[in-house]
């Protein structure tokens, strides 16, 4: 089958070299550096299964800037472009979704079109309503950043929903589609269903939230034990033993954050205007308290460090790293973004490693990338993930990480 994926992001670069193994894939994206990259056989983005794939996979992979040529040789048109909240509107930006079904549609009108952005619920009713010729579906994604293809080799479930208008020649390409992802996948038996599109789109957005919730509950049982003097691996390790709980997600850091959880619980909350309800909008709360939380901890860690020294040195706050998971080269959203933003409005001065970045500031903190330098001039070092590349410095680091993993 010929397929277009729309957007060389964690999703669509994912998508499409999985599909690609079987199918003929056009890669369309705006940006000429990650079409290049993928020409090149490289990953635009930090995930070691795709540079793996690119290498070595025989893939019928075709990046291109063609939009309307990518689209018009196609049976079917993946959109996995943004959509980044919009806290003035409290929604979802859909611009660019609906600008990949435009030129889609204008270029090919029989193209079935995939919607894997995450958009709100009843997103693709009302853009089958507003395009009756079109044929929509809506598939929710379920991946980490850093693992994206793995876990669209190993999914833990294939969703595909068909729109209420949807008739018998919808439903049957929304279980080929469903067919085309097991086929890729390397797991036998995954689980596959097909539902109505608003349903699918509601999974999408509840598993999101869920998963927030799980990280906000262990996060505020993290600072009820930091501020009460416990022993918190203790505790988490005894609530945790609970098979209903288990051991899973459970690791305390700075907060949730990265491209999908904070905008997901966001939109879902917007989703919940006139239903009534009192915990989406706890999550959301719990998460800024957090942050709070851990920005007056590194002040007061700092204070303590800066009267116990000689004075020789200027009292500096070292932010090791901005990404939120390890493996990862994302940085939106990050819960460190939003304790650094916390730290400048109390006037912290700041120093930040972040290898990755090619600024030389942020939030007007300097930039390093030289680690040992990093280590030298900091007082005070903050790490939401530890890594034993601090270890010769572990009585600076002040973290919530307790088992060392994501």
């Amino acid at each position: 089958m010929n397929i277009a994926v729309a957007g060389a992001g964690y999703v669509g670069m994912s998508l499409a070299v999985l599909l690609a193994a079987r199918n003929t894939v056009y890669l369309v994206d705006v940006d000429q550096a990650k079409i290049d990259a993928v020409r090149e056989g490289k990953s635009p983005i930090a995930d070691a299964d795709i540079d793996r794939f690119l290498t070595d996979g025989n893939l019928d992979l075709r990046p291109t800037l063609d939009a309307e040529g990518a689209y018009a040789a196609c049976d079917l048109v993946v959109v996995a472009v943004p959509t980044d909240y919009d806290p003035e509107r409290d929604f979802f930006d859909t611009s660019l979704v609906e600008r990949v079904v435009d030129l889609a549609r204008a270029a090919n009108p029989d193209a079935v079109v995939a919607i894997k952005s995450t958009v709100p619920v009843g997103y693709t009713d009302s853009l089958s309503a507003r395009c009756p010729q079109g044929r929509f579906l809506f598939s929710p994604e379920f991946l980490r950043e850093g693992k994206a293809l793995y876990d669209n080799l190993h999914p833990s479930r294939i969703v595909v929903g068909v729109p209420k208008c949807g008739d018998s020649a919808l439903r049957e390409w929304a279980n080929r589609f469903a067919a085309l992802l097991a086929e890729g996948a390397e797991d036998e038996q995954v689980p596959v269903l097909v539902m109505g599109a608003s349903e699918a789109e509601s999974v999408k957005l509840f598993s999101n939230t869920y998963l927030a919730l799980r990280v906000a509950y262990f996060n505020e049982l993290d600072t009820y034990a930091d501020l009460r003097g416990l022993d918190v691996a203790q505790i988490v390790e005894g609530v945790c033993l609970d098979p209903r709980i288990g051991e899973h997600y459970n690791n305390p850091s700075f907060g949730y954050g990265g491209y999908c959880l904070p905008k997901d619980t966001k939109q879902l909350l917007a989703n919940y205007r006139d239903v009534p309800q009192s915990l989406i909008s706890a999550i959301v709360e719990a998460n800024r308290v957090r942050k709070d939380h851990v920005a007056e901890s590194v002040a007061a860690r700092l204070s303590e460090a800066t009267a116990a020294s000689d004075g020789s040195d200027a009292p500096l706050v070292g932010i090791y790293r901005l990404t939120m998971k390890t493996g990862s080269d994302n940085i939106r959203a990050s819960s460190v973004l939003g304790v650094m933003k916390r730290l400048a409005k109390r006037g912290v001065p700041m120093l930040v490693y972040a290898p990755l970045l090619d600024e030389d500031a942020i939030m007007g903190s300097e930039i390093t990338h030289d680690l040992d330098s990093f280590k030298r001039r900091s007082t005070v070092i903050v790490a939401n993930r530890m890594s034993s590349e601090l270890n010769d410095v572990a009585d600076k680091v002040y973290t919530r990480d307790l088992f060392g993993r994501d």
